[in-house]
Parts: structure tokens; C-alpha cells; sequence
């Protein structure tokens, strides 16, 4: 198998055209460009969010000191 001549190329996109039409292939990539726009915002989004909220560890009581009843307070 060897690599794709420029011949190649030029049959393979007429195939293309044929299938799908000139209409629909500049519409086609107007989505493509929407979907990684929508991606790249998504990134940016995460990106924001993480860097507006800083990472601190969970604030926890101390623990509570635990009396121990003596013989003399039993009695």
C-alpha cells in the first residue's frame, strides 16, 4: 500500500461531492466549526471555574475531650 497520489485526492473528493452535493458540504463544516467552538468554551468554562475556586480541605471539629467518671464519683 502506498501512499495517496495527488490523483487520489482528486477522485476521492469528486466521490464526495457526488455523494453528498455542494450544498450540504459548506454546512456540514459550519457545524463541524460550531462543535469545536462549543468545545473550546466548555474548556475555557472548566478551566474558569477551577481557577475561581480555590481548593481549601474540609474544616472538621476537634475532637471532644471525654470524661472518664472516677471511683470517688461513682459511689
Amino acid at each position: 500500500m502506498g501512499s495517496f497520489s495527488l490523483m487520489h485526492w482528486i477522485v476521492v473528493l469528486a466521490i464526495i461531492v457526488l455523494l453528498f452535493g455542494a450544498g450540504k458540504i459548506p454546512r456540514l463544516m459550519g457545524d463541524f466549526a460550531k462543535g469545536i467552538k462549543a468545545f473550546k468554551a466548555g474548556m475555557k468554562e472548566d478551566d474558569e471555574t477551577a481557577a475561581a475556586k480555590p481548593e481549601t480541605p474540609p474544616q472538621v471539629a476537634p475532637p471532644q475531650s471525654v470524661k472518664s467518671e472516677t471511683t470517688a464519683e461513682r459511689v
